[in-house]
């Protein structure tokens, strides 16, 4: 549950801490001193979407921050697999901090994404208001109500998982099902391309191979003058010595003149010698190549522009063409082989269809069943809510199979005695919708994990009895939940445990708001105010007085 909620410069409010208590906690105050800001902070701090007009005019960054304690254990498990740890205390703090250009988040202490915040808080809070109506008058999230009812979570994921499989199945099926002019359409276009690059017996890295040895060859006359010029400085002729000649002399003088000391000289030349040989005869080897010899440069321009043409067509290098040859064989195989395919697709088809609409028989019977029996629990709690003449009727028709199953799901209601049920999108009034709406949620309250609901201003559209049923039931639930619940009706405001009073007031033309808990002779003068909204008399406190006793007996 919610133990505490810190805000600061979020709207008029610039700074305050609002301590929740188990049970029912109740939050009023006068029109436009930030009832609904409270619940704008408590949706940031769970991950929802927020606006920079959200913080307080003339401040810079505004902060909600929540503790949570005596998580449940889908809660704690949800923590877990997002990476999170509770602290020291067993407690979870939430702290989201926005800011004119963006903000961040922190889970006990550690940095979180908004996506991740609002899988670690759907386990903490359920809020509930005006715009679940909205919910209550789709019919497309009815069958989610009678799937809590069943507790069909594993059914659901199995059926889904079929669903998914029976619909791969198909597109596969519709695919190799093509026409057969189509079919012999594309064997000819792989065909052809399979043959032009076999036919092109590509190697990895030959483009860059040639390049080179057209380099050589269309220098190739000037390169072997230069080699024959290098070898005749190297080697000499008839009429002069060439370098090694000459370096083999200078050796021989050195070594004529029998000093010890110039030994070192007579081997560094017998040095070069050596290395001057062996230039020599590898100079001489690289002109007598054959393999440079015999290049043919119109050849290997011919070659290139073949490997550059089957580029532009199948890929920018050699590994790319392969990779499009081997895929190529690869569906020309699976086109070829069509047949057994469609035969073995069309089997598993039957097959996941068979198991498909077994699921979907399970899942419509269990919705049957539940059906019977949320709409007496419904039904009941109406009757509760001063609704005594109710018919709320849960029908369940089959439909076409979609992914949440086959099924369509009708509320129908009749409010008032002697008149037929009608769909309940069509006929509910602001007030019966409020109802129904805390009705259905009184007996989901045990089907989820949620330690905490938030009811914001759902007594819309109701008063006097209606209201004070209104009050109780709210009450019931907060026996295994906590609830808090932003009101405006005296009859709701006196059942609390926790009365938080929200007061605006204004210094230096600016707005402030505080949130204060209320101890029962405040409760008395606040209940009042709610009831009348005018000057407090002996006689309206003495009717506040009744009110709040008589809800606590």
């Amino acid at each position: 549950m919610i133990k505490s909620l810190h805000i600061e410069n979020i709207a008029v409010i610039e700074k305050t801490d609002i301590d929740f208590k188990d049970g029912f906690n109740v939050l009023t105050g006068e029109t436009g001193a930030g009832k609904s800001i409270i619940i704008d902070a408590i949706n940031a701090v769970l991950g929802e979407r927020t606006s920079k007009d959200l913080i307080r005019a003339g401040c810079d960054k505004a902060i909600v921050s929540a503790l949570f304690c005596d998580l449940s254990i889908e809660a704690k498990n949800q923590l877990l697999e997002n990476g999170f740890e509770l602290d020291v205390d067993g407690n979870l703090l939430i702290t989201r901090t926005l800011t004119l250009s963006g903000g961040s988040i922190k889970v006990n202490g550690r940095p979180a994404t908004s996506t991740v915040l609002k899988e670690v808080a759907k386990n903490l809070i359920n809020i509930h208001g005006q715009h679940d109506n909205q919910k209550l008058l789709d019919p497309d999230n009815y069958y989610i109500y009678l799937d809590m009812i069943a507790e069909n979570n594993n059914l659901l994921d199995e059926y889904y998982s079929e669903f998914k499989h029976f619909n791969s199945v198909r597109r596969e099926l519709n695919s190799q099902e093509t026409d057969e002019g189509e079919k012999q359409r594309r064997i000819d276009i792989l065909q052809y391309q399979i043959k032009e690059l076999e036919d092109a017996d590509l190697s990895i890295g030959e483009t860059d191979e040639i390049k080179r040895k057209l380099s050589i060859a269309e220098n190739y006359e000037k390169t072997l003058s230069a080699l024959n010029d290098a070898q005749y400085c190297l080697g000499g002729g008839e009429s002069a010595d060439g370098a090694i000649s000459l370096v083999r002399n200078a050796q021989k003088f050195i070594d004529s003149a029998k000093n010890d000391e110039l030994s070192s000289f007579s081997d560094k030349l017998a040095e070069v010698f050596a290395e001057l040989q062996t230039l020599d005869a590898d100079i001489r080897a690289f002109a007598d190549s054959d393999e440079y010899r015999d290049l043919d440069a119109e050849k290997l321009r011919e070659r290139l522009d073949t490997l550059h043409r089957l580029m532009l067509k199948y890929g920018d290098d050699e590994q790319k063409m392969l990779t499009f040859l081997e895929n190529a064989r690869n569906e020309l195989e699976q086109i070829v082989c069509s047949d057994k395919r469609i035969e073995e697709l069309s089997l598993e088809l039957d097959a996941s269809t068979e198991r498909l609409v077994s699921l979907g028989e399970k899942l419509t019977a269990s919705r049957v069943a539940a059906a019977d029996k949320f709409s007496r629990q419904v039904s009941d709690v109406l009757c509760d809510l001063d609704m005594p003449n109710v018919k709320f009727v849960v029908n369940v028709n089959r439909q076409k199979y979609t992914r949440h199953g086959c099924d369509a799901v009708e509320f129908l209601i009749s409010a008032n005695a002697g008149e037929s049920v009608k769909p309940l999108h069509k006929i509910a009034s602001g007030g019966e919708l409020s109802r129904t709406m805390l009705a259905i949620k009184s007996v989901l309250a045990d089907k989820d994990d949620v330690d905490t609901l938030i009811f914001d201003e759902i007594d819309t559209g109701i008063s006097g009895r209606a209201a004070d049923k209104v009050g109780l039931q709210l009450q019931r639930v907060s026996d295994s939940r906590q609830v808090i619940c932003v009101t405006h009706l005296a009859q709701i405001a006196a059942y609390a445990e926790n009365h938080l009073l929200i007061e605006k007031s204004v210094l230096d033309s600016r707005t402030y708001t505080n949130v204060v808990s209320l101890d029962y002779e405040q409760q008395i003068r606040e209940i009042a105010r709610i009831m009348s909204g005018t000057e407090l008399t002996e006689k309206l406190y003495n009717s506040a007085k009744e009110l709040l006793d008589r809800s606590k007996k």
